[in-house]
């Protein structure tokens, strides 16, 4: 029992012009710019390797169907290959876009990155300062404190008796 053959697409299987005419027709007969090139098929060596006359006619029809799937086979994967050469060159160009894009993010975030850095520098050195102008205000203060404080005691001394002990106190708190 011989193999079932899928129905052909062409039937051209004695004109090696319709065939191809065929592969141009499907995409193979003129090569874009991003396609490899191939060498053509020579359909004039590939009829003439056909049995010798005592094989019998049935090996002979055999051989001629095992020999169309076999280009219907490499006319698929020729298909096949371009696709999968045109996905990665378009993934790779995706990639490119995506890496350009994340270059120029990064760039756009070390830059405001340093304008953070600035800016929080100079607010430390603020900080700084006031903190410094604070210490100073507080000791001022507490300058003043002891100043009131020493007025009220020679104010009480003064005024009232007994005066010397509290004339003593004063002074040594100054």
């Amino acid at each position: 029992m011989a193999p079932q053959l899928p129905p052909v697409l062409c039937d051209c299987d004695d004109d090696p012009a319709a065939l191809e005419a065929f592969l141009a027709d499907i995409g193979f007969g003129l090569l874009g710019q991003d396609e490899m090139a191939s060498p053509p098929l020579d359909l004039s060596t590939m009829a003439a390797a056909t049995p010798p006359e005592e094989e019998t006619s049935a090996s002979a029809a055999g051989d001629e169907a095992e020999h169309h799937r076999r280009l219907r086979r490499k006319i698929s994967n020729r298909e096949s290959a371009r696709r999968s050469r045109a996905r990665k060159q378009r993934h790779l160009e995706e990639l490119r876009a995506r890496a350009a894009t994340l270059r120029a993010g990064s760039r756009e975030l070390a830059a405001r990155l340093r304008g953070v850095r600035a800016r929080a520098a100079l607010v430390r050195l603020a900080n700084a300062r006031l903190r410094a102008e604070a210490s100073a205000l507080g000791r001022r203060l507490a300058a003043a404190h002891r100043a009131i404080a020493l007025r009220q005691i020679y104010a009480a001394a003064t005024s009232g008796g007994g005066g010397f002990e509290l004339q003593a106190l004063a002074s040594l708190i100054a």
